[in-house]
């Protein structure tokens, strides 16, 4: 199953601000074992749009020089074009952000198999030979 409530309000002078959650119950292959892993994802989506042609997008950087980011802070504005916003492609990036991309079923673990090391080849046998080492 897959939710996601958003509020969709205005934001400034022309921007729009969208907030809510995507709740979704998926199903995905163990990375180890290919054995179906059950997930539950609940995520926050929170996102500020302006018009591509809005001042407010462009703030603090002219096209050259540098831009100071925080990692930490708020995402700055993204730009939409025209008089419609597709919230679904919005709710869809967050769900696809949040899933697990190495899903693992629990007590799924590779087996190393044996601690031997693999048989030189020929080739790296000269090698050593070469460097002295035995």
């Amino acid at each position: 199953s897959y939710r996601a409530e958003l509020l969709v309000a205005s934001w400034k002078r022309n921007g729009v601000k969208i907030s809510g959650r995507v709740e979704a119950d998926i199903t995905q292959a163990c990375i180890v074992t290919l054995e179906p892993v059950e997930a539950h994802i609940d995520e926050p989506v929170e996102a500020l749009l302006l018009p591509e042609d809005s001042k407010l997008g462009r703030q603090g950087f002219d096209g050259g020089g540098e831009i100071l980011l925080d990692a930490e802070g708020p995402d700055s504005p993204e730009t939409f074009s025209g008089d419609t916003i597709d919230v679904g492609a919005l709710a869809e990036q967050y769900f696809g952000l949040a899933i697990d991309p190495y899903p693992r079923k629990q007590g799924a673990s590779l087996n190393a198999g044996s601690e031997t090391e693999p048989a030189e080849n020929e080739f790296q046998q000269k090698l050593r030979s070469l460097l002295g080492k035995s």
